[in-house]
Parts: C-alpha cells; structure tokens; sequence
C-alpha cells in the first residue's frame, strides 16, 4: 500500500498544482493607469499662431484675433467690430473662446492681453487684477492658446 500512497500523494499534488496555476492564469494583472488622452477644448481646428501673421507691435490696432482684457471685475472680451468690451468671469473664457468661431483667429491659435489700469490702485484692486491675470493665463494653457502683450 505504501506504493499507492505515494502515486495518490502525486496526483492529489498535480491537482493542486493545476487548481492553483489554473487562478493565477485567470487572475486579472494589476491595472496600470492609462495614459490620459488629452480633452478636447473645441479650439483643435485652430491651427497653431503663425507670427508673421501679426500686426507690427508698434500699431496692435490692427489686431484681428481675440483681444482680452484683465480687470479687477474680470475678464473683458473686446468686440473688436465697436470696441465695446464685454465683461466675463475667468470661468467663462473657455466657452466664449470656443464659441468665437474659426474665422475670429486668422492669427491661429493666439489672442491679445491688455491689463487695464485700475482707477484706484489699492493694494486689494492689485490682488485682484493678479488673481483675474494667472486664472486667464492658466486657462489659456489649457486651452493650448497662445498670447501676445498689449504694447
């Protein structure tokens, strides 16, 4: 009998052996986070700013793209039609952005800022003129949107 308990002692091993390799095959591999497709902003048909394009610094008038302007409200949106400036919250530049149109960037993908020059410069005008600036500018990169300098 000492025979046949060695040749069950092997089989109930190979069981095992099998049973075990069988859950780690069916086991799932640990999940690797995946690299994050970039989000679309709506701008991608814009293509990429061409400077030669521009206008000279020196006459920025002539400015055909976006034109923004940061104040301590906002964020003002030059209809560049009138000069009138609309004011938005930094919130909302991506969808007025978005909602411009192809034919607003013949620069491609670059607006104009301005930094509006605050009739009281307290130090809390300042503070906010700073916070509208880097949330405009944030948003822009974003948005993989350039920006020029109002001279």
């Amino acid at each position: 009998m000492a025979g046949g308990d060695n040749v069950v002692s092997v089989v109930k091993r190979f069981v095992a052996f099998i049973l075990l390799a069988a859950l780690v095959g069916c086991s799932k591999p640990p999940q690797t986070p995946a690299a994050e497709a970039p989000q679309s902003t709506g701008l991608e048909s814009i293509p990429m700013p061409d400077p030669a394009k521009y206008p000279p610094l020196s006459d920025m008038r002539g400015w055909k793209n976006p034109y923004l302007v940061v104040r301590e409200d906002g964020i003002g949106i030059v209809d560049l039609s009138n000069r009138e400036i609309r004011m938005l919250q930094p919130e909302e530049i991506p969808a007025e952005l978005v909602s411009l149109g192809y034919s607003a960037w013949p620069y491609g993908r670059v607006v104009l800022i301005a930094q509006a020059v605050p009739k009281d410069a307290t130090e809390q005008t300042k503070k906010e003129l700073r916070k509208n600036r880097a949330l405009l500018l944030g948003t822009l990169k974003e948005l993989d949107v350039q920006f020029r300098e109002a001279p």
